[in-house]
């Protein structure tokens, strides 16, 4: 690994790599939030929760593709999305799984808004996430995170029974 300078008007960060390849023995933590499956999501309303989302942490990468492109990542059938809903049924948060490599599942993206920091939530939908992810003929759970992160992000997936690979 080395550190380059960094040009002005360019930010840098260091991703991690990390994975799991057992099913860990974690049971989910209670939680007022909950999981609600979107099959065909639309761009526009995907955009806006991935925004609401991963503003704060410089999440961009959705918000840059053409329609076609997002459509053809989200829309597919083995691409599974979740809302996370409060108790009013106001989308707070959102889950992306990515089985479309044979035998792996990935969490592409999970996140809450920022109001709800703090208050375990996050240990909830990561719980939720490991155990959607491990589904039958799945070997390796993985995901990714780096320095723009929420500062917790690295500890919290560690705890969850990822290692860095």
């Amino acid at each position: 690994m080395s550190y380059d300078d960094v040009r002005n008007g360019e930010l840098a960060a260091v991703v991690t790599f990390l994975e799991m390849r057992e099913k860990p023995q974690q049971e989910v933590p209670a939680s007022p939030l909950s999981l609600k499956r979107f099959e065909r999501p639309r761009t526009g309303a995907y955009r806006a929760l991935f925004q609401q989302v991963g503003s704060p942490w410089l999440w961009f990468s959705r918000l840059v593709m053409d329609d076609a492109k997002l459509a053809a990542i989200i829309q597919h059938p083995d691409v599974h999305l979740y809302a996370v809903a409060d108790e009013a049924g106001s989308e707070v948060g959102m889950l992306e799984l990515d089985f479309r490599e044979t035998g792996e599942g990935e969490l592409s993206f999970v996140g809450l808004i920022p109001e709800l920091s703090g208050q375990g939530h996050g240990r909830w939908l990561l719980a939720e996430a490991v155990r959607l992810a491990w589904r039958d003929g799945i070997g390796r759970v993985h995901v990714h995170t780096c320095t723009l992160d929420h500062p917790a992000a690295l500890s919290a997936y560690r705890r969850a029974g990822f290692e860095p690979y």
